[in-house]
């Protein structure tokens, strides 16, 4: 097999702001494996705050191109070789979606149908960047209105006392089932006072409101009135359980776990410990999106909605359907570039 890569800036249709950033564009590798007469393709959105870079992951990819192999289906052998290289996931999860997406084309079926999963899953949640609550509540009144989200989720962490005054001023707006995200933002005290009164609106959970391993975390999940689900805290298989601890449920990324084979790894382990299951993104192409798709099918909550924040999404194939990120029928990924 031959795998190429290139460094691609996608720009984002407004500034996107969370807790601890704010981005107006982002920087990718998108990756090709070939083999037989097809191309593979797959996506890698690396992020500083797990010590990963675009630099670092061509790097990766530089040692990858030597261990890939030349069977696209020895998927166990091939996973072995990667792990040699430490960390880089997000390059890991490049090349996993450009293997699937090549052995879909190679039989002519869509990933999902290989992994015999359901074609869809809930809806997406549509990101309600972090502002001021007025502005916040200005945004999730226009993606209500637009009809095309039927879940939002909002970033909170502002650090100004006015985060359950952001969900109070959005829900004033809509009646979408809310869901917040932290971004690690809160202490435990701050926690408790928000929690209960994020219940009174109606929010469904609560995503990563403490620091990752802080050692409060399962006095937090005993005490909290709403779901807790983590996501900085959890990246691999290896993390599920020690979630279980802390949390209601997990937040798979691709590009945190390397790919679709070991994220189905943690759907099934988080299942068999009563975990809750969701699956984000992050902002990425239409490319990255599809390799989501798959998981979302087994997910009791879907954030991915990376695609629909950027100013032009240079691959089609997935399509948003009453609020669902559905997968083409096509091969592989189904997805081509514009």
């Amino acid at each position: 097999m031959e795998l190429a890569y290139c460094r691609v800036t996608y720009l984002l249709g407004a500034p996107f702001r969370i807790s601890r950033s704010t981005d107006i564009e982002v920087e990718v590798v998108e990756v090709e494996v070939r083999h037989g007469g097809q191309v593979g393709y797959g996506e890698a959105q690396p992020q500083d705050h797990y010590g990963e870079s675009v630099q670092s992951a061509v790097a990766a990819l530089e040692s990858i191109r030597e261990l890939i192999g030349d069977d696209p289906w020895a998927r166990e052998a091939i996973e072995a070789r990667l792990a040699q290289i430490p960390g880089e996931m997000a390059a890991k999860a490049a090349v996993d979606a450009a293997l699937h997406d090549l052995g879909g084309k190679l039989v002519g079926q869509p990933v999902w149908r290989l992994l015999g999963v359901p074609r869809t899953g809930p809806p997406t949640s549509w990101t309600i960047w972090l502002g001021d609550p007025d502005d916040m509540a200005r945004r999730a009144e226009r993606a209500t209105a637009s009809g095309r989200f039927r879940r939002l989720k909002l970033k909170l962490g502002g650090r100004d006392g006015l985060d359950v005054d952001r969900v109070r001023a959005v829900r004033d707006q809509t009646e979408l089932p809310l869901q917040v995200d932290v971004n690690e933002y809160w202490t435990i005290d701050e926690a408790l006072d928000a929690i209960p009164r994020l219940a009174a609106l109606d929010v469904e959970y609560v995503e990563q409101p403490l620091p990752a391993a802080d050692p409060d975390g399962a006095e937090l999940k005993r005490r909290s009135p709403l779901p807790i689900y983590l996501d900085e805290d959890c990246h691999t298989l290896a993390d599920v359980a020690p979630c279980a601890e802390r949390a209601h449920g997990i937040n798979i990324k691709l590009a945190k776990s390397g790919g679709i084979r070991e994220a189905m790894r943690m759907v099934h382990a988080a299942r068999a410990m009563g975990l809750g299951v969701m699956i984000g993104c992050m902002v990425e192409s239409g490319l990255g999106i599809a390799a989501g798709c798959p998981v979302a099918s087994l997910c009791d909550h879907v954030d991915l909605d990376g695609n629909l924040l950027l100013a032009t999404d240079p691959w089609a194939g997935v399509d948003l359907v009453a609020g669902v990120q559905t997968p083409s029928e096509r091969p592989g990924l189904g997805v081509s570039r514009v």
